[in-house]
């Protein structure tokens, strides 16, 4: 899209800086959890809440978007957002959609609209969810702004769109946190990480040249691709708790991932390098929500 098509800090502009098609990672997890809970719940003969669900999922919804805005505005005012070298999709400060002085704002409001959205979720879960919620909003700042240029990335991103959504969605619905719970939760933490594993891999020169240490920077391409593959298998094999646990489909589901996921390493393979390395972005993103849904759907079933 021209820059000159987007009106400065117009309602489009907003819409392309919260970057929607990133939030299928957002709600992969609260997916994971809600089944895993849901399911439990019926074995249990215990309540389950969809307010308490809906919630889950707006949080997350709220949080990705501010994550996604702060990125935006810490890179372009840390310089690494190049109009010219950049290879991703483009992003709205660099652009000029909005001013660096409009995000601010729109950071600090998306921050108190997410801990608005999130603070009822203590009926459900207990004032432990005060301290989870503040976490996640200094997960959305430590990111960009400290850890992503250290290579640690990838640990918060297994974290914070594994382990903490999917255990805290079903803890939220039954107090609880079982071992298939938590290795369900660190499976959907690698599938999501594929995607920063994409991201890095694509933009590997740019951030050598500026001194940000991806981990894909640190270990070189081939492992990386290789990582990009293990992130996928292994989160298919951790599904093998689902079948101990009784839960076939929840297992044999995700081959429909799988399969999705070897070709887009294939294809990731082929491409290498640049801008087409986007298309493997998209598909990830594609592969993620169908491993969400099949899960969730296997968990139902």
């Amino acid at each position: 899209m021209n820059s000159q098509e987007v009106k400065k800090n117009s309602v489009q502009a907003w819409i392309l800086a919260s970057r929607p098609k990133t939030l299928s990672g957002a709600s992969v997890p609260v997916i994971i959890g809600s089944a895993l809970a849901w399911a439990d719940s019926r074995m249990l003969n215990e309540e389950y809440s969809l307010t308490a669900a809906l919630l889950c999922l707006a949080f997350a919804f709220i949080m990705q978007i501010d994550a996604n805005l702060v990125n935006d505005l810490f890179d372009y005012l840390s310089g690494r957002d190049d109009r010219e070298t950049r290879l991703g999709p483009k992003r709205a400060c660099a652009e000029g959609w909005i001013s660096a002085d409009a995000m601010k704002w729109g950071v600090g409001v998306v921050t108190i609209l997410g801990c608005m959205i999130g603070l009822p979720l203590i009926l459900w879960g207990g004032v432990e969810m005060i301290l989870i919620g503040l976490l996640c909003v200094g997960f959305c700042f430590l990111y960009t702004t400290t850890l992503s240029g250290r290579g640690l990335g990838d640990v918060l991103v297994l974290v914070f769109f594994g382990i903490v959504p999917v255990c805290i969605t079903y803890y939220i619905q039954l107090h609880s946190i079982t071992t298939e719970v938590f290795v369900a939760s660190v499976a959907c933490g690698l599938v999501i990480d594929g995607l920063l594993v994409v991201n890095n891999f694509r933009d590997r020169d740019n951030d050598r040249a500026s001194g940000k240490m991806t981990l894909v920077v640190k270990i070189g391409e081939q492992p990386s691709l290789t990582l990009y593959l293990l992130l996928g298998i292994v989160a298919f094999v951790s599904g093998l708790t689902f079948l101990y646990n009784g839960h076939l489909w929840a297992f044999l589901l995700p081959l429909i991932y799988l399969v999705l996921h070897i070709k887009t390493y294939l294809e990731m393979k082929r491409i290498y390098k640049g801008r087409e390395l986007n298309k493997c972005l998209a598909h990830t993103a594609r592969n993620m929500l169908v491993y969400g849904l099949c899960t969730g759907i296997g968990m139902i079933l």
